[in-house]
């Protein structure tokens, strides 16, 4: 169904300061719920970007990632359909891991710090941006956890915390 109608857009239903997670509860809109969620988005938002200058594949499966950690996150554990989630699991972190060290095995890192974006290309500095923004989804996805007592999203958080490394390589490897 195609939509062409403001109504398929747009429910005014927000329009109060509230809005739903996916199992339907409400929240107020400046709940940590939907700060994480929204860097989250702008996080993925901007690899979109940065894979129209990078052209590297891994980049596609990282943002699909990204959507299962915002479900994951919107959700309450306790929601029925909660368990069918594509959950985030080791194999999603041996994958970043695993990218790192091949990045590491054809261009060792220099042990100097370096400005951001400044001594890179460009497809380096928009790797750059893109691991400051996974470390601030980080923080919010840990204040998430805390604030909402959600223990399940241990490896969540341990993904967005490899991501912000495998980043930050590939910051390194797209160097002049």
């Amino acid at each position: 169904m195609k939509i062409d109608k403001l109504n398929q857009i747009s429910t005014k239903k927000g329009d109060k300061g509230t809005s739903k997670n996916y199992n339907n509860e409400s929240f107020k809109k400046s709940d940590i719920l939907f700060e994480t969620l929204g860097t989250l988005d702008e996080l993925n938002s901007y690899l979109g970007l940065t894979y129209h200058h990078s052209k590297l594949e891994q980049i596609i499966k990282i943002q699909k990632t990204i959507q299962n950690l915002n479900s994951i996150i919107a959700t309450n554990p306790n929601a029925d359909f909660y368990n069918k989630l594509y959950q985030i699991n080791d194999q999603d972190v041996d994958f970043l891991e695993g990218e790192i060290q091949k990045l590491l095995n054809i261009k060792p890192l220099e042990p100097r710090f370096t400005l951001p974006g400044s001594e890179k290309s460009l497809e380096g500095a928009y790797f750059d941006f893109a691991r400051t923004l996974a470390r601030k989804a980080e923080r919010r996805v840990i204040e998430f956890a805390e604030k909402h007592q959600r223990k399940d999203l241990v490896q969540v958080k341990k993904y967005i915390n490899r991501l912000s490394d495998y980043l930050y390589v590939l910051s390194c490897n797209f160097s002049r």
